[in-house]
């Protein structure tokens, strides 16, 4: 027993879950060549290794499975019987007056002069129809086709720009990939750039996802890959609609209060990452909070750091708050790309103006790092020990008197200057945090607006048999009052009476109980399989920030990369093809879609709609699935 799916509304029951992405296109577009992976890639890669390793050999282990019944490798051609039920019985219902013969009567003189004249504006109607699709229609379709290929053409160009590699081969970048041994490109270093590339991409995908679309509507395909393919088109362009809807009332609204806004930029940029920054160094050179620190070493760091902060102070006085009126208006006029591209901007502009936030977080983890290397090593002095690089071991070794007084000494000096260092440390280490905390909001607010399923979650409020998460068997216990009130016969009885034989009731009695009925239901996608791709993306930034390894690695004044811009856009090209389609290609999937397109016009020559026969008969455009 179940509810036949009403394929018009594309509902379907599905084995499986319905697949909202891709397969395995996130990871191919994410995947890090290993001599460009850091410390943390490595250690996750040894770890995913370290447990199929151990799958493998659960395997050796485990229960051999049967091997599937006839009945269950039949599950999955019933479920597609089950989806088309409902076809097959509308075509049934529509084709049955055909069946048998029928009298035609004779046409009147009143039915012969309305055939002449619907036949009269058919014809005429006809003759426009094959006027427009021979000479109008081609040129139209052409022109269309010039242009989309146009388009291809120049995004594939932008793109090559956008994935070329820079001169850049070793440097830790502030904004730059988790990896920074291998070739950086625009995109991996810029969220602008991303963005850019990423609507490029989607806009490249467009016109050949619609054309499978339209090819796979008048063929026999998969039902669950249709829907899917549905659904990731059309949410597709429900977010970009709504981004550029978001973006105008922004855009709008910056290019309004322009100077306003300029005004509140250049404040938040003097107060916080100039004017703040001199009062905590300052108030780090004076004994902070009653602690007792090196007047000389203080001094000397907090003079080197403010010397750097009243040069850049000066050179975003010079080029930088003279044009602020004008990056303005130029995030104003991007904003009618869409909400994303001034989020983008907004992210790539905090990385530049705090760059030199990012290169004092990077030398106070320097001399913090070497500092505490040195002192662990005069510790191992003081044992008699030192360390075996060669073995990765603690060895034991026998030092010279005035070697232990040296080492006694340094130990010492270092010792009491180290409060020091490490209090200019968690000051930017702490200011570093936070940057890259602003800017994995920013980059999850870019993730909502450029891949929020806001498609399937109306589909899930609206029509939940669209999104089949699964089927669902119970048993249906039989009422007792459903059964006859006479007990059934038994079937070792014999019959006394050779002349009487048992009659149907007797066996509707003997197989009634027997009966099970089983009811099928098909379960909706939870909300958790609906963003199963954002609790990845959540899991993958707990393991990079919240790990012990990255906790180890603030402790001991080692550099934290943040996560790269192609793990955090890596959910967003999810619902993209691992390969760009090339020019020709779209030229080719083009040309093809035009053949197959019908120029049959929506009226017969009979006058009649082009799904209706003479006879009152419907021709079923319905795809039949056996």
């Amino acid at each position: 027993m179940f509810d036949p799916p009403d394929p018009s509304k594309m509902q379907y029951v599905s084995q499986q879950a319905m697949s909202l992405s891709l397969d395995d296109n996130a990871r191919s577009r994410t995947s890090i060549p290993p001599e460009q992976r850091d410390e943390i890639e490595e250690e996750e890669e040894r770890e995913r290794k370290r447990k199929a390793q151990l799958v493998s050999k659960l395997k050796f282990h485990t229960v051999v499975r049967h091997q599937p019944t006839r009945l269950e490798r039949a599950l999955p051609t019933v479920l597609r019987q089950i989806n088309s039920v409902k076809e097959v019985a509308e075509l049934v219902h529509k084709n049955s007056p055909l069946v048998g013969p029928r009298r035609k009567r004779s046409m009147s003189v009143s039915d012969m002069v309305v055939e002449s004249a619907q036949s009269l504006y058919t014809f005429a109607a006809w003759s426009l129809w094959t006027l427009f699709m021979t000479s109008v229609y081609p040129t139209l379709l052409s022109c269309f086709k010039v242009a989309i290929v146009a388009h291809r053409a120049v995004a594939e160009g932008l793109l090559q720009i956008l994935e070329w590699h820079l001169p850049i081969q070793s440097i830790h970048l502030p904004d730059g990939p988790v990896h920074s041994d291998g070739p950086v490109a625009l995109k991996d270093i810029s969220a602008c750039c991303q963005q850019v590339h990423l609507r490029l991409e989607q806009f490249s995908y467009y016109p050949s996802q619609y054309a499978r679309l339209r090819k796979r509507s008048h063929s026999s395909g998969s039902v669950s890959d249709n829907n899917s393919d549905y659904i990731r088109f059309y949410n597709s362009l429900w977010l970009v609609a709504n981004d550029v809807i978001i973006g105008i009332a922004i855009g709008s609204f910056i290019n309004d209060n322009a100077t306003q806004v300029s005004r509140f930029l250049a404040t938040i940029v003097n107060e916080y990452t100039i004017e703040g920054l001199k009062r905590m160094i300052r108030w780090l050179m004076d004994n902070p909070g009653g602690l007792k620190l090196n007047t000389e070493l203080a001094a000397f760091l907090g003079d080197l750091f403010l010397w750097v902060i009243e040069y850049w102070s000066g050179t975003l006085i010079y080029f930088v708050v003279p044009h602020l009126p004008t990056m303005v208006y130029f995030i104003s006029v991007s904003s009618f790309a869409g909400a994303s591209m001034p989020i983008a901007i907004l992210s790539d502009l905090i990385s530049l103006l705090t760059i030199h936030i990012y290169s004092f977080y990077i030398a106070s983890a320097r001399i913090f790092n070497w500092q505490l290397t040195i002192i662990v090593s005069l510790f191992h002095l003081f044992r008699g020990k030192k360390r075996n690089v060669l073995r990765n071991r603690i060895d034991n070794c026998d030092y010279d008197l005035d070697q232990l007084l040296l080492g006694t000494i340094l130990f010492t000096l270092l010792f009491f200057l180290l409060p020091t260092v490490i209090v200019f440390y968690i000051t930017f280490a702490f200011a570093r945090m936070s940057i890259i905390t602003v800017k994995a909001s920013l980059d999850s607010c870019l993730a909502c607006l450029n891949h929020f399923p806001l498609f399937a979650i109306m589909l899930r409020v609206k029509d939940s048999k669209r999104l089949p998460g699964g089927i669902h068997l119970r048993l249906i216990p039989v009422a007792k009052e459903d059964v006859l009130q006479q007990p059934a016969p038994s079937p070792n009885k014999q019959i006394e009476d050779d002349d009487e034989s048992p009659t149907s009731t007797d066996f509707e009695r003997l197989l009634l109980p027997n009966v099970s009925y089983i009811g099928l239901s098909s379960h909706p996608l939870s909300l958790r399989q609906i963003f199963e791709e954002y609790f990845q993306l959540g899991s993958r930034i707990r393991k990079h920030y919240l790990s012990a390894n990255v906790v180890f690695r603030l402790l001991t004044g080692r550099f934290v990369p943040p996560l790269g811009r192609d793990e955090m856009y890596g959910l967003q090209y999810s619902v993209l093809p691992r390969h760009r389609i090339g020019v020709a290609e779209m030229w080719k999937i083009l040309n093809e879609a035009q053949d197959k397109t019908s120029g049959e016009p929506p009226w017969r020559v009979d006058g009649r709609a082009s799904g209706q026969h003479q006879n009152g008969s419907v021709r079923s455009k319905s795809r039949h699935r056996r």
